[in-house]
């Protein structure tokens, strides 16, 4: 087998939340197989204390809540590089995790910041895409899209619990990924999501009891690092995933598999 598979030379690779926890780590691992990659985001500052002299990585002013500013992103990038060829959905904003006080507003809000934010980003790629009949789209989803949560691990903890409407949301990018392979099929563009398990950020990891308990309902008795999601990404959005569409490919460490 060739490692030219696994090749992104001269892709051109749209990243939201691309200077992110995880998101750094799906950047850099996309660089490094030759990737030129557009981190697309709102704050050009956060950007350049990650990627500051990068000739690989690029910033484009983009707020996924405002359709006019991810078509105004998209045009700039295909205008400017010539071309899209890899859409990968990672930004998400929420807030409010009391299930049974949560207002309206907090799940509309989060809601628009998860789902809603994903399909506007596959809606406006498209016409890039299938003008050239070929493209793939990867979204992130959570595998509290999947599964509920452990709740008795956050009785004690309950400012870490992962609130109903980022699990309904993630459910619902699982479900939209399924939806638009199928649909973008015919144009040979494939849509495919990966779905990570626990990667605690570092300020979640100061709290070693919180980790210890993650750690202990892991098969692999690890918590998650942002570079163990670089290969799914280089996977998908290489040749070597030609043949792969609608799946959700799962990143947890064997948390759902329990």
């Amino acid at each position: 087998m060739s490692p030219e598979l696994f090749s992104l030379q001269g892709k051109v690779v749209l990243l939201t939340g691309g200077y992110g926890y995880l998101g750094q780590s799906i950047a850099s691992g996309l660089a490094e197989f030759g990737a030129h990659v557009f981190v697309l985001g709102k704050s050009e500052e956060k950007f350049q204390q990650i990627f500051s002299g990068s000739k690989s990585i690029s910033f484009e002013t983009c707020d996924v809540g405002q359709t006019a500013s991810v078509e105004a992103a998209f045009s700039s990038v295909a205008k400017n590089a010539g071309k899209i060829d890899v859409l990968i959905n990672n930004a998400f904003f929420c807030r409010g995790n009391d299930v049974e006080k949560m207002s309206d507003d907090d799940w509309e809000f989060s809601i628009e910041g998860t789902l809603n934010s994903v399909h506007r980003c596959v809606r406006a790629v498209l016409p890039y895409l299938k003008r050239r009949s070929r493209g793939k789209i990867i979204n992130v989803s959570s595998i509290y899209g999947m599964v509920a949560p452990h709740f008795s691990i956050y009785e004690d903890f309950p400012q870490q619990l992962n609130p109903s409407h980022y699990g309904a949301a993630k459910a619902g990018v699982i479900q939209l990924t399924r939806y638009f392979a199928v649909f973008l099929g015919p144009h040979n563009i494939n849509v495919n999501c990966v779905t990570p398990g626990t990667f605690p950020s570092a300020k979640t990891q100061e709290n070693n009891a919180f980790i210890a308990e993650l750690t202990e309902l892991s098969p692999l008795k690890r918590i998650g690092h942002p570079d163990d999601l670089k290969g799914a990404f280089i996977f998908l959005s290489s040749g070597a995933s030609d043949y792969v569409t609608g799946h959700n490919l799962v990143v947890d460490g064997g948390w759902t598999a329990w």
